[in-house]
């Protein structure tokens, strides 16, 4: 793993979002937000995290260092450290530790995927894995390698800036390669009409996560392209809105 990886992190906030009333502990979303590895903050989910929030769902959007000044393990490692902190703060704010959902959308998406089932992004912070269920919503880099590999990028351009010249790198930080029995239960989402290499990833994705989970939860949009699967939650009688909302609730039941 790259330099970096055990290494300090800058500060990061995060930003909680939680209904007026709170009778009993509720469901926790923490999402990471997408941006290709190297743009993006919490502050443009405010108006999707509050809808939940409405739903009777505390939601929690965070920020994650950026590329090309950090690279992905970092990424990674400061993702699982938000989710460290809510599960250690998020009852004073109403929410459930035991039901804590990781989400994200495009990186945001590999993100949630990659501290969902590599625990050695907790282990390095030396804590435990809290995430009780992940929700990908139109998810890239669940195979960074073969995209490399068949891109067969210059070193340092694009997404190699994020995920450096190393093909070891690139498998260590891909998901589809460390599928195992405890993962924790997953929604899928994606756009069928999103961008190419995101629909060859997942399906990618989807055929070796059935080895694991016979039928898994996995929800094609067919209209919909790459920003929309996004922008949907912003419409809380959405399908997307509606099926992320169930799903969260379903957490523990």
């Amino acid at each position: 793993m790259e330099e970096g990886y055990l290494g300090e992190l800058p500060e990061k906030r995060l930003n909680i979002f939680r209904p007026k009333k709170i009778k009993e502990a509720l469901p926790v979303l923490v999402f990471i937000h997408g941006g290709s590895w190297r743009s993006g903050s919490k502050e443009q989910y405010s108006l999707i995290a509050r809808r939940w929030a409405r739903r009777n769902i505390v939601t929690v959007i965070i920020d994650y260092p950026l590329s090309p000044e950090y690279k992905i393990h970092s990424m990674g490692k400061a993702s699982a450290k938000a989710l460290n902190w809510v599960e250690e703060n998020i009852a004073d704010f109403g929410g459930d530790p035991e039901k804590i959902v990781v989400s994200g959308h495009s990186a945001g998406g590999h993100l949630a995927s990659l501290i969902s089932i590599r625990d050695e992004y907790f282990d390095s912070l030396g804590v435990k894995n809290p995430i009780a269920a992940t929700v990908l919503i139109d998810a890239a880099g669940f195979d960074m390698y073969h995209y490399f590999k068949e891109k067969n990028n210059a070193p340092g351009t694009s997404h190699l800036k994020t995920f450096t010249d190393s093909p070891e790198v690139w498998k260590d930080t891909s998901p589809i390669y460390f599928l195992h029995d405890n993962m924790p239960p997953m929604l899928i989402m994606m756009g069928g009409k999103t961008e190419e290499s995101i629909i060859e990833g997942t399906h990618r994705f989807i055929k070796e996560y059935k080895k694991f989970e016979p039928e898994p939860s996995f929800k094609v949009q067919k209209s919909k392209r790459h920003i929309p699967m996004m922008l949907q939650m912003v419409y809380t009688p959405g399908r997307g809105f509606r099926w992320v909302t169930k799903f969260v609730k379903s957490v523990g039941e």
